[in-house]
């Protein structure tokens, strides 16, 4: 799985979550700036993850998620992006 098509999951979880338009939401996108994502939202947007992956993405470590990209990144660094 490229972390292009992570992105491209990211950002239809969060159409789904927020709204938003799967379209423009790049690396780049800020969470609160951008997508307008309080602390209860992103529970959703996470646990949502979670379930499309299927891993456990510590309470710790939401809070260095200010960008879709700090995102990506993490899901890469647990493996995600290594996925078939």
């Amino acid at each position: 799985m490229s972390q292009d098509d992570v992105l491209g999951e990211l950002s239809t979880i969060l159409s789904t979550v927020t709204g938003a338009d799967p379209g423009e939401v790049t690396p780049q996108t800020s969470f609160t700036d951008d997508l307008h994502i309080d602390s209860m939202t992103m529970v959703e947007v996470i646990v949502a993850a979670e379930d499309r992956y299927g891993l456990l993405i510590p309470d710790d470590e939401w809070p260095r998620f200010s960008t879709v990209g700090d995102l990506v990144a993490h899901l890469e660094k647990t493996g995600v992006g290594a996925l078939p």
